[in-house]
């Protein structure tokens, strides 16, 4: 499946229209999208440790599954600016191309030297910004391909199973180098917009009806347990109000960061799917009609009906 390229983003990689971040610091900003095939939704908050939101992640266009969430490292507009960039660069770079493990690396180191020109262009100041992304391959939304640079995380949410994280972290310690003076083995050794990544991580993962496909930053995932994460898949709550409770409860544990969760739950189907069964629906009730019936003096009547159904299904 070829990823369409939408309006919005035809632009140069340092606007940010096709960008949503969360302003306020009490309450999470959510966006939702529904689909026949997808159900969608993200909360962001800024933290209090910044201004602004750092935080970054795709604008939810249904016309294209492609889903970011990105975290601006470094302090201060240069780290908004690479997290807004580097979402804003991977959707027109992946745009009207079939997404492979190829090309979202492709597009990931592409990112981090267009983040590092851009940047540099305006100040000798560095930004840069992790990321986790899904992406769908097949119009079912049941194949996806994961991939992630950094601690920004992507779980799997699953009927009654606990919450599988489908990412590891690229901390200093998960990857056995020293840490900087300073810093926190716990803290990213890989980032976009710095040079500091070589292979992004991509991995294929499948989406049954029903899951459901988390991003998040780590203002989230650091501050919450499994049992918050489940959460998300309670039905009590639209889904947008499920992924602002999850940012508030990261907030209540103690969360100073800014803070984003999206969410992607793979519905019944493809519109193409749900449409061919509408049609054969029609179709048996029509038979069972004709049937019901009896003999017609209009013995074309049976086949008039089964055409203009079978047209108007092709239309579709």
């Amino acid at each position: 499946m070829s990823m369409p390229t939408p309006r919005s983003l035809q632009t140069p990689i340092d606007a940010t229209p096709t960008v949503r971040s969360g302003h306020s610091r009490s309450v999470p900003s959510v966006t939702a999208v529904d689909t026949p095939s997808m159900r969608v939704a993200v909360a962001s908050a800024t933290g209090t440790r910044h201004a602004q939101n750092e935080d970054a992640h795709s604008a939810l266009d249904p016309a294209v599954p492609l889903f970011v969430v990105a975290d601006g490292v470094g302090g201060g507009a240069f780290a908004a600016e690479a997290s807004r960039g580097l979402v804003t660069h991977l959707h027109a770079a992946l745009a009207g191309r079939r997404p492979t493990a190829e090309a979202l690396r492709t597009a990931l180191l592409d990112a981090d030297r267009a983040i590092a020109r851009s940047i540099a262009n305006a100040t000798d100041a560095c930004g840069a910004a992790t990321v986790a992304l899904g992406v769908a391959l097949d119009e079912s939304m049941a194949r996806w391909l994961v991939a992630w640079v950094g601690d920004c995380r992507a779980y799997r949410l699953r009927g009654t199973e606990p919450p599988e994280l489908l990412t590891a972290d690229d901390t200093y310690q998960n990857l056995g180098e020293a840490t900087p003076p300073g810093g926190s083995p716990h803290d990213p050794a890989r980032m976009v917009g710095n040079g500091a990544v070589d292979r992004p991580n991509v991995r294929e993962i499948d989406l049954a009806r029903g899951d459901f496909l988390l991003l998040c930053s780590d203002g989230v995932h650091k501050h919450v347990r499994a049992a918050d994460l489940a959460a998300v898949k309670e039905r009590t709550l639209p889904l947008a109000r499920r992924c602002a409770r999850l940012v508030e409860t990261a907030r209540a544990n103690g969360s100073r960061d800014d803070a984003t969760v999206l969410a992607v739950q793979r519905r019944n189907g493809s519109p193409r799917a749900l449409r061919v069964a509408a049609v054969g629906g029609t179709l048996a009730l029509l038979l069972a009609m004709l049937a019901w019936l009896g003999p017609s003096q209009d013995r074309d009547l049976p086949g008039t009906l089964l055409t203009t159904v079978a047209q108007q299904g092709m239309q579709r």
